[in-house]
């Protein structure tokens, strides 16, 4: 039976797979912040022609 060792991982190779982790978080993020800023102009550029106002717009 031969027992085969595992290939050790350098630092290096530690710090590039947690940026590659950490860009894909920061770039989903970003890509929810752009998605939600457009929904909710298009909302409110649907709203603006209505007659709907709130309490503060009298």
């Amino acid at each position: 039976m031969k027992i085969v060792e595992p290939a050790q991982k350098g630092l290096a190779d530690i710090l590039l797979g947690s940026l590659g982790l950490s860009g894909v978080i920061a770039l989903g993020a970003i890509l929810l912040g752009v998605v939600l800023a457009v929904v909710m102009v298009w909302f409110r550029s649907r709203s603006a022609g209505s007659e709907h106002y709130g309490p503060l717009d009298r």
